[in-house]
């Protein structure tokens, strides 16, 4: 691979065996269809060293734990300690969640991932009228400290690592997480965990946003610059190309949009004083794990490559850590299917066992009734084994890179990285990621891509078990999770309690103190946390951030 010139004679007998093969297609044809991948990158019949004469070992490969990352950010990986298996949970109310939340850790879950409501994720409280028939859906309603006080009842947070799946509001949810905090004992600095805290991703793929794109970048810097300084354990924002695929993005498309996004974050951190070094390493990243299991474990070498690269030549950093992409990985949701759910318990250990071979951080798994219905315990408890089984019997955590070498692998990582380098060069040319998403460009090739996606699988060009080819006549699924729509009432009258409880004046103090400070440039963090800690709900602290900085009203593109 890493010879120069090739041997002639490999290359005259590939081209004899090239020849013989061709001949032989009329007997025994191959199969009809295309053979490329969700990125359009055509797929050839054989790899052989032919095709990786261009790549250098040391400089884009190296060795695992060391730049430029290629092979793994730990030189030992699994070696060491398994991926995190973080099951993404949380629905109904904040007791119901906990109950979930302590189920998983009993069966053996490492790491704990809160999945909230729609009105929650978009500053809304469960009384207000934009959270009617949402309040407990999606996630569990977290409208005030109360609530997270509940969540996390019994769960030792210096014991735990926290993922939190919060972007326009994450300041105030990481507020909340904090106060617990303090309410255990726990000094800050033992905890650890994430917030998305990805709002770019929002505009263009996923649509929880409250403020406009400045006011949004500024929250999140400000989060960068206070847990620097007081949560130095904390992931202060995991950059998500999770939902940019599932909105229907390739994987290349996935990849490079998350890193222009990831560019764009940097840049407003230094652009607000911070220091690379101070920040970098507490940057986290989110991918999807999709069908195509060489496409996905190419993608994950590219990122840490093509991230390190980016963090040391463009932005000058020096700390190695901040050159890793260390990244949570979650299946592809978007591939589960109604008909024949069982199948869907195949789909996703073969996209964790992609996750795994692409050498990931943290882990969910879905869970097999996910299209049909909140998951069951049954059906988490499934998923949560898949990962066991992944870790503890396939034996593929016993070396680390275990697919590096493969001239197929190999040479399919390095055109990802030349085709997500060419997205990266035009979305810079265009002005950084902020402007190719007001320009709806980001936007417009995720809508083309989806749209191809669907119309394959409509004109039966790509097969999905189940759904247009092997289809039967399924029974209907019964013993499906749904939440009672009772959830929101009882979410009012705790909140009616919650008001009647409180110091009103320390509560009008604490607002009025939060509005002052957005209106100036001072971190928004320690009014937040004081709102946080007077009981001001997450709605009534969002309200005020939406009198100062208004709200994002989104670009339409055709």
């Amino acid at each position: 691979m890493s010879e120069k010139n090739p041997d002639r004679s490999l290359r005259e007998k590939f081209e004899d065996w090239s020849g013989k093969v061709e001949k032989g297609l009329s007997k025994r044809p191959e199969r009809k269809e295309a053979f490329v991948n969700s990125s359009g990158i055509p797929i050839k019949r054989l790899y052989t060293p032919l095709d990786n004469v261009e790549i250098d070992y040391p400089s884009d490969l190296g060795f695992p734990g060391e730049y430029p990352f290629t092979r793994g950010v730990q030189p030992t990986m699994y070696r060491g300690r398994y991926w995190t298996m973080r099951q993404y949970a949380g629905f109904a109310t904040a007791e119901e969640s906990n109950k979930r939340y302590k189920f998983l850790l009993e069966q053996g879950q490492t790491g704990l991932s809160v999945a909230f409501d729609l009105p929650t994720q978009i500053g809304f409280d469960s009384d207000h009228e934009m959270a009617m028939g949402e309040v407990g859906k999606v996630g569990v309603a977290v409208s005030s400290l109360r609530d997270m006080e509940t969540l996390f009842q019994g769960i030792p947070l210096d014991k735990v690592s926290t993922s939190m799946t919060i972007n326009a509001p994450a300041a105030v949810l990481l507020a909340m997480y904090l106060a617990v905090a303090e309410q255990q004992g726990v000094a800050y600095e033992h905890l650890k965990g994430t917030i998305q805290n990805d709002i770019l991703k929002e505009y263009s793929s996923r649509g929880t946003y409250i403020f406009p794109p400045i006011p949004s970048m500024r929250i999140m810097t400000d989060i960068f610059a206070f847990c620097s300084r007081n949560v130095p354990q904390w992931n202060t924002i995991s950059i998500s190309g999770y939902h940019i695929r599932e909105a229907g993005s390739t994987a290349v498309q996935e990849l490079a949009f998350t890193l222009a996004n990831g560019i764009a974050y940097v840049e407003a951190a230094l652009n607000a004083g911070l220091d690379v070094d101070t920040f970098g390493p507490r940057i986290s990243f989110f991918f999807n794990a999709h069908l195509d299991i060489f496409e996905e474990v190419a993608k994950f070498r590219a990122a840490r490559r093509l991230w390190a690269k980016i963090m040391k030549e463009r932005f000058q950093a020096k700390n190695p850590k901040s050159m890793m992409v260390r990244f949570h990985t979650q299946t592809a949701g978007c591939t589960l299917t109604a008909q024949q759910p069982t199948n869907n318990i195949v789909r996703v250990a073969f996209q964790a066992l992609a996750a795994v071979l692409g050498g990931t951080q943290s882990l969910h798994t879905n869970s097999m009734d996910e299209a049909l219905s909140l998951p069951s315990e049954e059906a988490v408890q499934t998923a949560l084994r898949t990962q066991q089984l992944i870790a503890y019997e396939t034996g593929v955590s016993d070396t680390t890179d275990p697919l590096a070498g493969s001239y197929y692998v190999e040479k399919l990582t390095k055109e990802i990285c030349q085709r997500v380098e060419a997205y990266i060069q035009t979305i810079d040319n265009m002005g950084g990621a902020p402007v190719a998403i007001e320009q709806g460009y980001i936007q417009k090739e995720i809508q083309e891509s989806a749209y191809t996606y669907q119309r394959e699988i409509e004109q039966e060009e790509r097969a999905v078990v189940g759904v247009n080819r092997f289809q039967i006549q399924d029974e209907k699924p019964n013993n499906l999770l749904r939440v009672d729509p009772a959830v929101r009432f009882s979410q009012i009258e705790r909140l009616k309690q919650l008001k009647a409880e409180r110091d009103h004046d320390r509560v009008k103090n604490s607002l009025a103190e939060l509005k002052k400070v957005a209106e100036s440039d001072e971190n928004l963090m320690i009014p937040i946390l004081d709102a946080v800690k007077a009981y001001a709900t997450l709605g009534e602290i969002c309200d005020v951030l939406r009198e100062v900085f208004g709200e994002y009203r989104q670009v339409t593109t055709f």
